[in-house]
């Protein structure tokens, strides 16, 4: 006699995947790597350095084909920032950089019953609104319906000021189902709450005084493209911005402050890691410019987590297949 079985949870595949940060998101929400796909081959060793039964490919986008990966649950992933960055030059699709047709055509390929990208807040500028209805255009030929939102880290008990774009597309006939995650259900911790510990670990007496001062949440952190940008926090308006909360933002800083440390302090990259909303125990591979760059152009992992949450619900089904 035939009963039913319950099958397991819903697969993902990762594209430019970075340091992890949208992938660990997924994975906190319920989904399953099925692959992970990065050109850098430090991000790809960070990867495979937290998570060793990750399924990771070192490849360039262009040259990475989905066919093994046909009927996928979600495909995700962060594209590059720089065409659409208000610090660059904006030129979207004329830039080389511009992944999104690379994405187009893995939808196109794989099929995935959802799709999930996450970039800068320069896209919803006016200057690519033909832009994005060209991708949203594009992906509704083939049976998606989908949706543009600005999402904030702080939202979302991160203790960052970082808003991100999150472009989510569902196939027709799941996609009434979907909804955004709602913000502001967990309140950020401050700077000075957040690295207290990390400033007090080599027994530095400024540190209590140091984490009063650091009483609010961190502006945005950049990360730097592989053409510019070396490990410091950012342009002037934003270096003032962390002088305000004691830090000197010139620098990353290799070791915390010592026992007799006088002055403002540099963050370490384990530092900006958990500004980010990564958790503590996740390490990075590289020297610091490296790391660094895979740290501050990550996508925080509870943003990650909370979309994907969302739609996990909007996807979940009972999967049953009978057993003789």
């Amino acid at each position: 006699m035939a009963r039913e079985r319950l099958v397991g949870g819903l697969t993902s595949l990762e594209i430019c995947a970075g340091g992890g940060g949208q992938a660990l998101g997924l994975e906190q929400s319920g989904f399953h790597h099925v692959g992970l796909v990065e050109v850098d081959r430090s991000s790809c060793e960070t990867l495979r350095l937290n998570r060793p039964d990750w399924n990771v490919t070192e490849a360039d986008l262009q040259n990475f084909s989905g066919s093994a990966h046909k009927g996928i649950d979600l495909l995700a992933g962060g594209l590059p920032c720089p065409p659409f960055s208000i610090a660059g030059k904006q030129l979207g699709r004329a830039d080389e950089r511009n992944l999104f047709p690379d994405a187009i055509r893995l939808v196109e390929e794989i099929r995935p019953r959802a799709v999930m990208i996450e970039n800068v807040r320069g896209l919803l500028g006016a200057i690519f609104e033909d832009y994005r209805r060209h991708i949203s255009g594009q992906l509704k030929k083939i049976g998606y319906e989908s949706d543009w939102k600005l999402l904030n880290a702080a939202d979302f008990g991160v203790p960052q000021l970082r808003p991100r774009v999150v472009f989510v597309a569902i196939r027709k006939g799941l996609a009434e189902k979907f909804s955004w995650p709602i913000p502001g259900k967990t309140k950020p911790s401050t700077v000075g709450e957040a690295l207290y510990d990390q400033m007090a670990s080599r027994g530095w007496k400024g540190a209590r005084s140091w984490s009063k001062r650091a009483n609010d949440i961190a502006p945005t952190i950049v990360g730097g493209s592989l053409r510019h940008g070396g490990p410091d926090l950012g342009p002037t308006r934003a270096k003032r911005a962390w002088a305000a909360l004691g830090v000197d933002g010139h620098g990353i800083g290799d070791e915390p402050p010592e026992r007799d440390f006088f002055g403002m302090p540099r963050l370490t990259v384990p530092m900006v890691a958990i500004l980010q909303g990564f958790p503590r125990e996740w390490r990075f591979f590289g020297r610091k410019t490296n790391a660094y760059r895979q740290v501050g152009n990550a996508f925080p992992p509870p943003v990650a987590q909370a979309v994907g949450e969302k739609i996990r619900e909007c996807l979940s089904r009972r999967r049953l297949f009978r057993v003789r």
